[in-house]
């Protein structure tokens, strides 16, 4: 029973360290990215825990030029989002629900 333990205890851990692994591997420009669809969905109303989880993960090993960059990009897209363009804001909303949906979970 202890060793059952034990190695469950071990999967767990490399399931960890695996997925920030797998955030640290993220190019630049996708983290950049990832911060402007958090902006956007700052504005919409939308649960952005997953996009939280993903970014903080994501942002372990950035160099703070990126860092600088993402920040910018996600108060661009929060400015953008605040738009009263119906087209705009349709164009927003299939941001939304479609290249930023690859950095949730």
């Amino acid at each position: 029973m202890r060793i059952a333990t034990i190695m469950l205890t071990a999967a767990a851990t490399l399931m960890v360290a695996g997925s920030a692994l797998a955030a640290a591997d993220v190019s630049d420009v996708s983290f950049i990215q990832a911060s402007r669809c958090r902006g956007i969905a700052s504005v919409t109303a939308a649960d952005t825990t997953d996009l939280d989880a993903w970014l903080k993960a994501a942002s372990r090993s950035r160099d703070s030029s990126v860092i600088a960059k993402a920040a910018d990009a996600q108060d661009a897209g929060r400015r953008e989002a605040k738009t009263t363009n119906a087209e705009r804001k349709a164009r927003l909303a299939v941001e939304l629900s479609g290249p930023c949906q690859a950095f949730k979970g």
